[in-house]
């Protein structure tokens, strides 16, 4: 792996309203050892220095002008206009090998179209957002970028003071020392996805994994807490994975039901528009997450829950909401351009809902059992089990499907001998 000794960092902002703090990021990140190259977002204005790419050649990689963008009707398109000629800019730099690291900052205008950008960028070049809403519930889960980095830029609304400076400094330290230490992912190896909980809830992954790795693939996890399930649908998007393993759906649930805790609506959507082998299991869709901390909403608070920990707890959905869960589950698989199996674990499915367990209701599992039944149909294919989902007959049913994909060429063979 070759070391990058001065990491060329692609830095966005609007120049005409921030030109003070992007030439302030500029001089960090020199001092932190990186070289700066400016793409100004600005619309109406012009920043009062040079720049690698202007405003104007950003309007052109959208396929327009800064004046159709100008005139476009109000901030909001002309800012999604400027969105798509940064993200396709940046895109382009990095398919060049031209740029090794990008920070951005705005407020709302300037994260709005980072965010797009981080987005368009690939898994590993690192990425940087320096915003006024970092973390905030304005910012959807479907917007995250897979790798994407955040700070909150506090005192960041207008003009430089020790507040932001301290702020910005770290933020260009961070992207300069995160382009320089960076790995890009290897693909040695097909890359099998795996969706999961923690392993108090769901066990699977501990046998799957070194099942696959010695089959020869990499086995990528993906804790389905919201933002793992998010990272998934992301890496999935670009065509990242050999196959996808979606067993734990939690974070389905969680969307339909109402949840904060979920990863956007187009969840279980993004293998199967990418035409990528899918094979699907409902661990978790019985229960709805809620922030511990806000305690039990008043909808749930006749349902049977179970506190994880101080920020997560959990209660079970009724029957009415496992057929509707079952029902959007059937629905998007329907949609998948590549073979789908589904694994339904009559048994159960998470370690809480045992007989005995917080969880344990047998009547919800039994509707909801009965619903995939009714709602899976061809060319999806149906596999039910008697036995619960933390189960050795759960992994060998996923294995089986597997390896029958692999000898008819549905998944790539794995490689058990890599190049050092």
């Amino acid at each position: 792996m070759s070391e990058i000794t001065q990491p060329r960092i692609l830095l966005i902002g609007t120049g005409d309203t921030k030109a003070d703090e992007l030439l302030f990021m500029s001089e960090c990140i020199a001092r932190a050892g990186g070289r700066t190259i400016m793409m100004d977002i600005s619309v109406l204005g012009d920043p009062p220095y040079q720049v690698a790419h202007n405003k104007h050649a950003v309007a052109a990689a959208a396929e327009t002008t800064i004046a159709a963008i100008a005139s476009s009707g109000d901030e909001n398109s002309a800012m999604s206009l400027m969105a798509v000629g940064a993200a396709n800019l940046a895109r382009e730099l990095a398919d060049r090998d031209a740029i090794d690291g990008v920070i951005a900052i705005g407020g709302t205008m300037g994260t709005d179209l980072a965010l797009d950008v981080a987005q368009a960028l690939p898994l590993g070049l690192p990425k940087l957002i320096v915003s006024t809403v970092a973390f905030s519930h304005l910012i959807p889960p479907e917007r995250v970028a897979a790798d994407l980095m955040m700070i909150l830029w506090a005192g960041g609304l207008y003009g430089l003071n020790g507040t932001c400076t301290a702020v910005l400094s770290q933020a260009c330290g961070a992207i300069v020392g995160a382009a320089k230490s960076a790995i890009r992912p290897r693909r040695d190896r097909p890359v099998v996805a795996i969706t999961s909980l923690g392993k108090s809830c769901l066990r699977y992954m501990v046998e799957l994994k070194p099942q696959l790795e010695r089959r020869g693939y990499e086995v990528v996890v993906f804790h389905t807490t919201g933002m793992g399930g998010r990272a998934m649908e992301s890496i999935a998007a670009q065509r990242g994975f050999a196959a996808v393993l979606d067993l734990s759906l939690q974070e389905v649930a969680n969307q339909l039901t109402g949840s904060v805790v979920n990863s956007g609506a187009d969840r279980l959507e993004n293998a199967g528009r990418a035409g990528i082998p899918q094979i699907v299991a409902p661990g978790a869709i019985d229960m709805v997450d809620f922030p511990a901390w806000l305690g039990v909403p008043d909808e749930l608070s006749d349902r049977p829950f179970h506190a994880h920990n101080r920020l997560l707890a959990s209660a079970t959905s009724g029957s009415a909401d496992r057929r509707r869960i079952a029902q959007a589950i059937a629905e998007k698989l329907s949609r998948a351009s590549a073979p789908v199996a589904f694994v339904l674990p009559a048994g159960g499915i998470q370690q809480w809902d045992r007989e005995g367990e917080a969880l344990h209701d047998p009547d919800a599992l039994a509707a909801f059992v009965d619903a995939m039944r009714s709602a899976v149909a061809a060319p999806v294919e149906l596999h039910e089990i008697k036995d619960h989902i933390n189960s050795a007959a759960f992994n060998e049913t996923v294995l089986g499907i597997f390896d029958r994909w692999v000898a008819a060429g549905i998944v790539p063979p794995g490689r058990t001998t890599v190049a050092a």
